[in-house]
């Protein structure tokens, strides 16, 4: 995985479709996902760690990108 639109494909796949209308929040419900399937051993640790990285960094970005415009 390199994207998050790689990510939520990814989800797709075990029937997860996140939209709630807010970026960072999305991000953030795709990381719960993402820890529940992990912790059913249902993905590897290395897909696991690969996404977890690409959302945290995502949602780093949108952060730091929200207080430089207030």
């Amino acid at each position: 995985m390199k994207s998050i639109y790689e990510i939520q494909q990814f989800l797709k796949q075990y029937g997860t479709i996140i939209y709630i209308g807010d970026r960072i929040a999305d991000l953030e419900l795709m990381e719960s996902e993402l820890k529940e399937l992990y912790h059913a051993q249902l993905i590897e640790p290395k897909e696991y760690s690969t996404a977890l990285l690409i959302l945290r960094h995502e949602v780093r970005f949108l952060k730091e990108k929200e207080e430089k415009n207030r």
